[in-house]
């Protein structure tokens, strides 16, 4: 059960995206094995990954679900949400973006920006997802970091800024993205971090961060990196809601899988949507294939709730109690 300090928590939703093989899912299991949420690195090729767990994506290797993961990192509760990487499941990804709070794009330093890294890019553009960058697999050879962030200022933006320079080249380049920062910059010399994170918040500049996911290099400087320069959005007392998917688990009860975006949410609470009004019977946080039941959830949750049959493509309505009805926006169809 969820008390008052777990309602209070700063909490971040933040989305793991790349083109197919860049490193995507390595990557969650290095975030996951950093911050303590799991003891030994899973890997796709050893059917062993903490976020692939059905057996079809096991077999072939690729992420077709969205799934989340939580964890704490400093003071904020992160929901990672890994996403498929196949252009195949690109539905499946849109889906989730339009729950996201930040993004990180992962690109693999072997092939540079390929054709659905470019896709994505425009995806998070539309939806206006502040975006970080982690260049995966600088290990291999032939790699080349400065032709590697030449290209990404050519292909995806101008503002992308090396995130693993040293404080002064760094803050230089941030300056350059905005003539308010730039005098600012000029003014005392550095940036504080409160001018970063605004940038990054407004999609001014895209931090890019180097290492390689397999031999967990340059995990730690992006989760500094994240645990710094994000912070969590404000949101309305008033309860709202977004549901991005509907599923089953393994007996066959359907899950109603929505984010919080405002007040709370408890068990045995109507929700009425267009089609019908229902309890809520359970609310569940899945972390991986497990999940724990909890009797509230505040806003910036992701949860799967059991009970109502709430429609993810047509408008409706939500009740909590007889008097108080609210709209519950909903995910357009895509």
């Amino acid at each position: 059960m969820e008390g008052s300090d777990d309602l209070m928590k700063k909490k971040i939703v933040v989305g793991i995206l790349a083109h197919v093989d860049a490193g995507k899912t390595t990557l969650s299991e290095g975030i996951l094995f950093k911050t303590g949420n799991i003891r030994k690195l899973g890997r796709v090729d050893n059917q062993d990954a903490f976020l692939d767990n059905y057996e079809l994506e096991r077999a072939r290797g690729i992420t077709i679900f969205s799934k989340q993961a939580v964890f704490q990192l400093g003071e904020h509760e992160i929901t990672l949400l890994d996403t498929p990487g196949h252009v195949d499941f690109s539905p499946e990804m849109e889906r989730t973006l339009q729950v996201l709070d930040y993004a990180v794009l992962v690109i693999s330093g072997a092939d540079g920006v390929q054709g659905h890294t470019g896709t994505l890019w425009r995806l998070l553009m539309r939806y206006k997802i502040p975006t970080f960058l982690f260049v995966n697999k600088m290990d291999q050879t032939g790699t080349d970091k400065e032709y590697l962030m030449a290209e990404l200022k050519k292909q995806l933006h101008e503002n992308c800024v090396d995130f693993n320079s040293n404080l002064e080249s760094r803050d230089e380049n941030l300056a350059m993205c905005e003539e308010d920062t730039l005098e600012l910059f000029l003014e005392q010399g550095s940036l504080p971090d409160s001018e970063v994170m605004r940038l990054i918040q407004q999609r001014k500049a895209f931090p890019c961060y180097f290492g390689s996911a397999l031999k967990v290099e340059g995990i730690d400087e992006l989760l500094k990196g994240l645990e710094t320069y994000m912070e969590m959005p404000g949101y309305c007392e008033e309860f709202a809601a977004r549901v991005y998917k509907i599923s089953r688990d393994e007996q066959g009860t359907r899950l109603t899988h929505l984010k919080i975006t405002g007040g709370s949410l408890k068990v045995k609470e109507e929700l009425l949507s267009s089609k019908s009004g229902e309890k809520v019977n359970q609310i569940r946080i899945y972390s991986g294939a497990k999940y724990e039941t909890v009797q509230e959830v505040g806003a910036g949750t992701i949860c799967a709730v059991t009970g109502p049959f709430l429609d993810p493509i047509s408008p409706g309505r939500l009740r909590l109690a007889p008097k108080k009805v609210v709209s519950i926006p909903f995910l357009v169809r895509l």
